[in-house]
């Protein structure tokens, strides 16, 4: 079982940033074998795939973040970010942490999501 944590998450105004961090935690994890991924949910909507960093760091997006969002992980720290820049009113959700074991696919573990809104 892998334990996500969430943190960075807030209020801040249209066109400003904030970086997301997502610690990865298990009894012998092997931090490197899994893919992450933040997604979001805003009320009313499905839950959405926002980005997405392989084990071997290879990141994409979705169209809507693309040139402001930027994934990134630090396997020596068990921790994947999402550095959100330029962020509109449209952002705002909850953004929550995925894990997927790359040899195991169809396992995937979740945090509990952080906050984020942009309102002025």
């Amino acid at each position: 079982q892998v334990q996500l944590v969430e943190s960075g998450g807030g209020l801040v105004q249209p066109g400003g940033s904030l970086r997301l961090s997502c610690a990865a935690s298990a009894s012998g994890i092997i931090f490197t074998v899994y893919n992450m991924a933040w997604y979001r949910q805003a009320p009313g909507k499905q839950r959405e795939l926002v980005a997405r960093i392989t084990s071997s760091s290879r990141p994409n997006y979705t169209d809507s973040v693309k040139g402001r969002f930027t994934i990134s992980r630090d396997d020596a720290k068990n921790t994947v970010y999402l550095q959100m820049n330029s962020l509109r009113p449209e952002d705002t959700a909850v953004y929550y942490c995925n894990a997927v074991n790359k040899f195991i696919p169809a396992t995937g573990y979740w945090g509990q999501g952080t906050q984020v809104t942009v309102s002025s």
